[in-house]
């Protein structure tokens, strides 16, 4: 009885179509990447770097090229700058602290009031309401100026300090962001051990749920501060009186008489620099709550 052999079957190489593509080199991508940063901080510090640079030159040396560095004038501009129009430009910007840090402030405890309370509390209608309120984030803000011009005028409130104030205090925005921020700050086992310890609604939510809260409150207040610190059509078409100009507007009528009157150019180089000064404080003093308020959605 003999055995049979059996040849081992023979493995051929795949074909060229099927084999897998070649991948392309990592530094290419990473080329592309760097290329594209390097783009985006050029836009974003080339302005400011134009600004800093232009706010130390005299009327004169603005003619020339603004990047070169001339005579130091900046403390003369700011001399200039304080005196200008019987020093109207410290009013606007208290008026801009008045309207950014008040309506960012109130606006944002209404904001994380209301999430809270879309989040935490069961009633008739509610995801409807909760609907109006993000068709609200999508309403421009401008497409709301004019209404709100006419119930000013209808209210009697036009070319007053409320007439911007309050409207600002409204963000359907920090709504949305403040019923995400509730569901994931503040367990339902908490609200139940303080209602158990007999502890009210308004008790539970000023002194333990506002806390847990503080992250997404800064985040909305940063959010809001920003939007209103910018704030530039609303006053255009509610105020009338300069001394209740934002720095945004009051910037803006300096600018269009310059070329009428050019002393006022570098006055407005110099006060839309100072302009920023607020904004840089606000994120650098906040910052650690901001953070903390972003990246929550990727820690939960």
């Amino acid at each position: 009885m003999t055995a049979t052999m059996t040849k081992p079957p023979v493995t051929r190489p795949a074909p060229a179509a099927s084999r897998a593509p070649r991948r392309k080199p990592m530094w290419a991508s990473k080329i592309a990447v760097n290329t594209a940063l390097v783009l985006a901080t050029a836009y974003t510090v080339l302005p400011l770097t134009w600004l800093l640079v232009a706010s130390t030159k005299s009327l004169g040396d603005l003619s020339g090229n603004a990047f070169t560095l001339t005579e130091f004038h900046f403390f003369e501009n700011l001399g200039d700058l304080a005196s200008a129009d019987g020093g109207v430009y410290l009013r606007w910007y208290l008026n801009s602290l008045l309207y950014a840090v008040g309506g960012a402030g109130l606006g944002a405890f209404c904001s994380v009031a209301c999430g809270y309370a879309f989040d935490k509390f069961s009633f008739k209608g509610k995801e409807k309401l909760f609907g109006v309120v993000l068709l609200g984030v999508l309403v421009p803000t401008t497409a709301l100026a004019l209404p709100l011009y006419l119930l000013a005028s209808e209210l009697g409130v036009v070319n007053t300090f409320w007439a911007v104030f309050v409207p600002v205090l409204v963000n359907p925005f920090g709504v949305y962001l403040a019923r995400i921020f509730s569901a994931s700050y503040v367990p339902g086992e908490v609200l139940e051990a303080a209602r158990v310890d007999g502890a009210g609604e308004l008790t539970t939510f000023w002194s333990i749920s506002l806390k847990m809260l503080m992250p997404g409150f800064v985040t909305i207040f940063l959010f809001q501060f920003t939007g209103i610190w910018n704030n530039f059509f609303l006053p255009l078409v509610m105020l009338s009186d300069r001394e209740l100009y934002p720095l945004s507007l009051g910037l803006y009528s300096w600018h269009t008489v310059v070329t009428a009157e050019p002393e006022y150019y570098p006055l407005t180089i110099t006060g839309a620099l100072l302009a920023v000064v607020p904004v840089v404080i606000a994120f650098l003093s906040l910052q650690r709550h901001w953070k903390a308020g972003m990246t929550s959605g990727a820690v939960k």
